[in-house]
């Protein structure tokens, strides 16, 4: 099932340099007909979009190579880094945007062939719209950083792009012609939260932490659920790598239980958990009676 679900995610990642290439060009072309500055911010975000496309196929292929002797723990954490440099570079885009619309303050130009421009911006945009609702759907089904990033990327130009076309439209009727580079800065404003939040969520999961707390009570629940036999459970700790949740605690079980015994509660409570959190990986820890604690997760 892991393997079916990494083939879907390099398809998607494989899928997502396709579209950010064609949207590029799209955009590049909106821009060179009518020489808009905000077209032109909007282009720019397009090429950040290539380079995070494809950094997150990098990713989600190195992420998919198997556990080795240097990465006991497999390589899913790959797919963060793919997920801060693409924080980064929507960042370095924004600040470029704000130095392109900084000088066109100063001398503001009435955009040419608005009408076809226009049209074709809002083409690409449209195109960005149905595969950033695709890749959000599969990429949380898949449980893949990186393809979510790059979702919430493409959703955040989605949202420039229409405030862009709207504005762009306003200064020809209008004739206010700074208003061209003000949407260019208030479209650079907007990226540079999408990529700190971004960077915000990215490191979160380079740093381990633990998994959200609902999902954490639904583990305990089947903990004690599952325990059956054993006495309690204690200092149950989560983490997120990529697509994979690893879980470890104690489990304290009566002094006279057979080993067998205390490992058949073991893979009980396993079966259950990966019914649950299918990637998830576990690690139990069996002690004597002695160690119990009184309290974690006490045994229904």
């Amino acid at each position: 099932m892991v393997e079916g679900r990494l083939g879907q995610a390099t398809t998607l990642a494989i899928g997502s340099v396709v579209v950010a290439i064609v949207v590029l060009g799209l955009k590049a072309g909106a821009w060179w007909l009518t020489g808009s500055v905000a077209l032109f911010a909007d282009a720019l975000e397009s090429v950040v979009n290539v380079a995070a496309a494809t950094a997150a196929l990098a990713a989600v292929r190195l992420s998919s190579l198997p556990a080795d002797a240097n990465h006991p723990y497999g390589h899913a954490k790959a797919e963060y880094f793919s997920a801060v440099l693409e924080g980064a570079l929507i960042i370095v885009a924004a600040l470029l945007i704000l130095h392109q619309a900084w000088g066109a303050l100063a001398a503001p130009r009435v955009p040419d062939q608005p009408g076809l421009g226009l049209a074709i911006s809002a083409l690409a945009s449209a195109g960005n719209a149905a595969w950033a609702m695709v890749l959000m759907k599969r990429g949380r089904a898949l449980r893949s950083p990186a393809l979510v990033a790059d979702a919430r990327h493409l959703w955040s130009d989605v949202v420039t792009s229409a405030g862009v076309i709207i504005g762009v439209g306003l200064v020809v009727a209008t004739g206010i012609l700074w208003l061209d580079p003000l949407l260019a800065a208030l479209t650079a404003g907007n990226i540079l939260f999408s990529g700190f939040r971004l960077l915000r969520e990215s490191v979160g999961g380079l740093m381990d932490e633990a998994v959200p707390a609902h999902t954490l009570e639904r583990i305990r629940r089947i903990v004690a659920e599952q325990a059956e036999g054993a006495i309690e459970a204690h200092d149950l700790r989560s983490r997120h790598a990529g697509r994979f949740t690893f879980l470890e605690f104690h489990l304290v079980v009566p002094g006279a239980m057979t080993v067998a015994q205390s490992h058949e509660i073991c893979d009980r409570i396993e079966a259950a958990l990966k019914a649950e959190l299918d990637t998830a990986i576990i690690t139990i820890h069996v002690e004597p009676e002695g160690k119990a604690k009184h309290k974690g997760v006490p045994v229904l």
